[in-house]
């Protein structure tokens, strides 16, 4: 989930509605309320962002520093033309990247996995059982072919391998997936989605790759194995689920899949959709 602050209601619900189109997770957060919302959520909660992303803020140096004493989540600013001395401002008070406009959600998505490998949180892409899994909006390769999936069931498929570790939940999943702030959907939608990932990775497998038990969550059956040949020492200290350095955490979701399908790879070159605000 991704947290997006700008003086400008408007324009930050417009940032939040191009990522909802691309299936990402987003909320605004008004600036002047930033500070006390931030106290209020508990470090599991925190644990779920993927990023912060600072329009227009008269207070960038206290929520940025705020941010930074708490989190190690990419902080993007968005400024509204390329102008070198509100860059530089910005990279001195610890931001990890600027952006200008026009800019495209899967460009942020982008640079937020840039930052994240840099800082050795993830991987670029990962290999397991005969699937590649991608963290910047790519569709997975499985055995060797590209497995279009539909946008909510590949973030599900990226939970998956993150959690590697450990089993992840049913509302980690949806958490991860379909924000925090998100209590129109009920969480049980996560089971029709991984029943129907079950169903295209078995086609292109020929056996189910996701292990799950009631109460106890789902993960990947390659990891399921590796870990009871090898079991892990110290479990929590690689988890995103668990113990102090959790990327992932209980939360909420929205049920629309998008009609469209997921976006390619080769769609951001001939995609004129970038962000209008």
């Amino acid at each position: 989930m991704f947290v997006v602050l700008d003086d400008r209601s408007t324009v930050a619900g417009g940032y939040v509605a191009c990522f909802e189109r691309e299936g990402i997770a987003a909320t605004a957060v008004e600036p002047s309320e930033f500070f006390e919302w931030f106290e209020l959520i508990n470090d599991q909660d925190v644990a779920v962002i993927e990023g912060f992303l600072l329009g227009t803020v008269s207070s960038r140096r206290q929520i940025s520093a705020r941010v930074r004493s708490r989190c190690r989540a990419p902080l993007i600013g968005l400024i509204e033309a390329r102008a070198l001395s509100e860059t530089l401002e910005l990279f001195s008070l610890g931001f990890d990247d600027v952006l200008a406009k026009p800019f495209h959600v899967r460009e942020i998505l982008a640079r937020c996995g840039a930052i994240r490998r840099r800082m050795q949180i993830t991987d670029e892409c990962v290999d397991v059982g005969g699937i590649r899994i991608f963290f910047d909006g790519r569709d997975p390769i499985v055995n060797g072919e590209v497995l279009p999936l539909p946008r909510r069931e590949r973030r599900i498929l990226e939970c998956l391998v993150l959690s590697r570790n450990t089993r992840i939940t049913k509302t980690q999943i949806f958490n991860r997936v379909y924000g925090i702030f998100n209590d129109e959907i009920h969480e049980n939608v996560i089971e029709s989605h991984i029943s129907r990932l079950r169903k295209r990775l078995k086609q292109k497998l020929g056996y189910d790759p996701i292990d799950s038990q009631r109460f106890l969550g789902y993960r990947l059956k390659d990891f399921a194995l590796e870990d009871a040949l090898h079991p892990v020492q110290g479990s929590a200290a690689t988890s995103l689920t668990q113990g102090t350095d959790a990327l992932l955490a209980p939360s909420i979701m929205r049920d629309e899949e998008n009609v469209d399908g997921s976006l390619r790879s080769n769609d951001y070159q001939r995609l004129g959709n970038v962000c209008p605000v």
